[in-house]
C-alpha cells in the first residue's frame, strides 16, 4: 500500500514537474547540445577530411561529449515522465522489486527512483573495469612481449618507440624518469639497448673478417667510460688529445 498522503504526493509531483520543465528548457536552449546541426555545419568545413586531423579530432571529442550529455538529459527526462505516469496511475512510490512502499524521505531526495533502498541495483560502487582494459593494460597490453622470455620479436612497444622517436607533445615533467635532462631521454625505456645486447657492441666494429677493430666514440662509448666499465688507458681518447694540443 502507498504510504504517501495527498500533501506528500502533491509536493513530489510539483518537484517532478519543475524538473521536467527545466530539462525541456535545457534541451531547447542548447539545441540538443548543438547536435541538431551536422558536424560539417558545426565546423564550417566542406569535408570531414581536414588538412589538420588534430583539429577535427578536437571537434569529434567535443561532439562525443555532447552526445553523452544529451543522452544523460534525455534519460533523466524519461525517468521523470515515467514517475509522473506512475503517479497518475496510482502506482507511484512502490518498489519495482518487492512492491513495498518507498519512504517519503527517499522519494523526496530521488523522486524518480523505482526501488527501495534495499533493492537498488548496483547499490555499491563497483570495482569492475571495462573489458577493453584486459587488452590495453598493462601498457600495450597483449602487443607487449618483453615480459615473455620466449619472445623477442618486434612488438607493440617497439612500434610506439619508433613513432615516439619523431617527437611527441610531452614535456620532461611527463617522463617516466623525473631526472631527465634531455628530450631524447624521455622516450619509453630510452636507455634500452636497441640492436645490440651489450653496450660495447654499439661502438666496437670490425670488418667482415673480424679484423681492423674500429672504435666509434658515440654516446654509448662515452657513457661506457664514464661508468668505469672499460679501461681508458687501453684506448686513448684521441679527441681529448687533439683538444689539448
Amino acid at each position: 500500500m502507498l504510504s504517501l498522503n495527498t500533501q506528500q504526493i502533491g509536493q513530489i509531483r510539483q518537484q517532478l514537474m519543475t524538473e521536467r520543465q527545466e530539462l525541456n528548457k535545457q534541451l531547447e536552449n542548447d539545441e540538443h547540445f548543438g547536435l541538431r546541426d551536422s558536424l560539417r555545419d558545426n565546423t564550417g568545413e566542406l569535408s570531414t577530411y581536414d588538412n589538420h586531423p588534430a583539429d577535427l579530432g578536437t571537434e569529434l571529442f567535443e561532439r562525443e561529449k555532447d552526445i553523452s550529455l544529451l543522452e544523460n538529459v534525455e534519460n533523466h527526462l524519461n525517468q521523470v515522465n515515467l514517475a509522473l505516469e506512475k503517479m497518475n496511475a496510482g502506482t507511484y512510490g512502490l518498489c519495482a522489486e518487492c512492491g513495498k512502499a518507498i519512504p517519503f524521505e527517499r522519494l523526496s531526495a530521488i523522486p524518480t527512483t523505482l526501488y527501495c533502498y534495499e533493492h537498488v541495483p548496483d547499490r555499491y560502487a563497483s570495482d569492475r573495469r571495462p573489458l577493453e582494459e584486459a587488452v590495453l593494460a598493462p601498457p600495450f597490453g597483449r602487443t607487449s612481449l618483453d615480459e615473455l622470455p620466449e619472445q623477442n620479436q618486434f612488438d607493440g612497444e617497439d612500434a610506439w618507440q619508433i613513432v615516439e622517436s619523431w617527437g611527441t607533445s610531452n614535456s620532461p615533467a611527463m617522463a617516466e624518469d623525473n631526472q631527465v635532462s634531455d628530450y631524447n631521454d624521455m622516450a619509453i625505456e630510452a636507455d634500452e639497448l636497441d640492436g645490440y645486447v651489450e653496450p660495447f657492441e654499439s661502438f666496437l666494429a670490425t670488418d667482415i673478417y673480424g679484423n681492423h677493430l674500429t672504435i666509434i666514440r658515440n654516446k654509448a662509448y662515452r657513457s661506457y667510460l664514464d661508468n668505469n666499465e672499460g679501461d681508458p688507458l687501453l684506448e686513448p681518447d684521441y679527441d681529448s688529445e687533439d683538444t689539448q694540443s
